[in-house]
């Protein structure tokens, strides 16, 4: 049975989530249909609710989804028909939006540093969860929120260890060596403490959960204080060419085991996983609009959908659509790539393997974009775009047009 009839009878259907947007039986039938001078998002409904039912049946606890990976309505509305009730949300707009969206859903102001309007209106909202890293922000949560006893609070630790392509230490977090004290004044005015951490987005190594929950451990063994929940963070992979990482289950048998290893068996446990739940989700097509040797002239870049490619420099799973249904040649060449904006760092170096005929006119689908592809864009030069359509399956086509392009180790 397919994953989106196993979930018939919530309160979402599948066309309410998918309310406004164009439906295609293949990506390139939406290429076709679209005929866009811009590029073009494709969402994958099968593929993001079946990834929803692995973090939901998998993990043990409870799965926040982190909202800055695609804030899109219909992917809000589809993880909710999925089972998703919990969200990771960083900032006003953030908390507005999911609220209005889905008004039963439980959010979880998760950035280590916020504005008071912004506490002072998630608060409003019905917000009864904040992370903090330093008693500044313990003391504007607890003077927006009007000394409010019904909140739980998570102290951003520290943590990072090895093994995350995308580390994200250095801006955010309390030292172990800060912790006690500031879970201590929580403790005074929370309902529930807890602790957060990221072991870095993209992390290779389960064992990397292990390590940050061991130095929790000890932390808090020292400094003899006990948590009522524990969030181990986000930072679960996606394959992409270059990057296998194990299967999710045995990231979650990691966390599990850890967390049964340091004491925490009986303790509340959340996670918050973005890019696993969206990435292969979605795709985006862009079209060749000039070809000089092995430089490709794109209609998207990294003030687009494509800042992955161009700033980490990460290569992703490939398709082309030819303009005119040719059939292409079997040889590859290694591209380099350009966006259209008149901004000369608008490059993503690659090599990127496609066949060596690929010429102008024709559509590259790139795939694994539905986190951090449509919601990164910017409108620098005019250069974006609105359109996302539903997609039956990124693997189907109508016969010659679609190409699948393995990636050159």
């Amino acid at each position: 049975m397919k994953i989106l009839e196993a979930f018939q009878g919530t309160d979402v259907s599948r066309a309410d989530a998918l309310e406004g947007l164009k439906f295609y039986g293949s990506a390139a039938r939406a290429i076709d249909g679209e005929d866009s001078n811009d590029a073009v998002h494709m969402l994958f409904p099968e593929k993001l609710e079946a990834a929803a039912h692995e973090f939901l049946t998998g993990f043990r606890g409870a799965s926040l989804y982190a909202v800055k990976a695609n804030p899109h309505p219909a992917v809000l509305k589809l993880l909710w028909r999925a089972g998703v009730r919990r969200f990771d949300v960083a900032s006003l707009r953030e908390v507005e939006l999911v609220s209005d969206l889905l008004p039963g859903a439980e959010l979880y102001f998760m950035h280590p540093v916020k504005s008071r309007q912004a506490i002072r209106f998630a608060y409003g909202r019905g917000v009864r969860a904040f992370s903090f890293d330093s008693m500044d922000e313990l003391n504007k949560i607890e003077a927006e929120t009007g000394g409010a006893s019904d909140i739980s609070l998570f102290l951003r630790l520290q943590v990072e260890g090895g093994g995350a392509a995308y580390a994200l230490g250095g801006k955010f977090g309390a030292t172990l060596m800060e912790a006690p004290l500031l879970l201590s004044r929580a403790r005074r005015m929370a309902q529930k403490i807890g602790v957060c951490f990221h072991v870095g987005s993209q992390c290779m190594q389960p064992g990397a959960y292990r390590e940050a929950l061991v130095k929790v451990s000890a932390m808090l063994q020292g400094a003899g204080i006990s948590l009522d929940v524990i969030d181990v963070g986000g930072g679960f992979p996606v394959p992409y060419p270059g990057m296998e990482p194990p299967a999710m289950q045995v990231y979650f048998d990691a966390i599990h085991t850890a967390l049964d290893d340091c004491g925490f068996a009986d303790t509340e446990t959340l996670c918050e996983p973005g890019r696993a739940l969206v990435a292969k989700a979605g795709a985006v097509a862009v079209r060749v609009e000039m070809r000089r040797g092995d430089d490709l002239y794109l209609n998207d870049g990294t003030y687009g959908a494509l800042f992955d490619a161009g700033v980490p420099g990460w290569q992703f799973p490939m398709a082309v659509h030819t303009a005119d249904g040719r059939k292409l040649a079997l040889g590859q060449t290694g591209f380099r790539f350009f966006g259209p904006t008149c901004d000369s760092c608008d490059k993503m170096e690659g090599p990127f393997f496609l066949p060596d005929d690929i010429e102008e006119g024709d559509w590259i689908v790139i795939q694994h974009l539905g986190a951090y592809g449509f919601t990164m864009q910017t409108r620098f030069n005019g250069f974006y775009s609105e359109d996302l359509v539903a997609v039956e399956d990124i693997a189907a086509s109508n016969g010659t047009v679609m190409f699948p392009v393995p990636i050159a180790v």
